[in-house]
């Protein structure tokens, strides 16, 4: 596929990556804000101190605010497979999108476009692509529950969910443990933990714990 030609729209909000850290990680968000325009702006407003590598818009159009060897501000305080300072450690997109809405075919298509040619730049596995809540469980909820996980795992975008039939009690201790394999690694409650990996994985679920929210973190 030939390569994207993102848009140019120079963010000041970003630095040198700490301690010479390549990415391994792409973490996925929502802009949670009422059009791409006004993202943009704040992405690029040096009195916000956030930005992100790219923003995609609900139609389609492709920005690059930060380059990729640098470090853009846009995941915060959180943890990944045991790791902080996610910034130093990842590429961050986020998606114009307010956060209650589908989430666009012709921005899933260039998402779609965007993550493997990253993916083979920095040599980041499908595991890398992550969204927000992943890394910070009870503080953010993006991409959300109407981003399509799914569809970007059936393009080796992202992790696939597990459909083990392994006999596997659902119980706090087996899901903490199975979602810490799967890199949720953050210091979090167990209502929390579970939330996110809902999140990711059954946005639909609710109540008590159950087998079907451990099943897709299982190997």
């Amino acid at each position: 596929m030939a390569a994207l030609a993102p848009i140019w729209h120079p963010s000041p909000n970003f630095g040198p990556r700490r301690d010479r850290l390549r990415p391994h990680l792409i973490v996925l968000h929502y802009t949670a804000m009422q059009s791409a325009d006004a993202a943009l702006a704040r992405l690029c407003d040096p009195a916000y101190e956030v930005s992100a590598h790219y923003l995609i818009g609900g139609d389609g159009r492709l920005w690059q605010l930060v380059a990729e060897d640098q470090r853009a501000w846009h995941a915060g305080a959180g943890e990944w497979a045991g790791q902080q300072d996610i910034n130093s450690r990842s590429i961050g997109v986020e998606l114009d999108n307010r956060g209650d809405h589908p989430f666009s075919e012709p921005q899933m298509r260039t998402l779609e476009a965007l993550l493997p040619q990253i993916m083979t730049r920095w040599e980041i596995a499908p595991e890398g692509v992550i969204g927000h809540s992943d890394l910070a469980p009870g503080r953010k909820w993006d991409p959300g529950p109407r981003f399509d996980w799914q569809r970007l795992a059936t393009r080796g975008c992202a992790r696939p969910a597990s459909r083990s039939h392994a006999a596997t009690a659902a119980t706090p201790q087996t899901l903490r443990k199975a979602a810490q394999a799967c890199g949720f690694t953050a210091d979090v409650d167990d209502a929390t933990l579970l939330e996110a990996v809902r999140l990711r994985y059954r946005p639909w679920g609710e109540g008590a714990l159950c087998r079907d929210d451990l099943i897709p973190l299982l190997d």
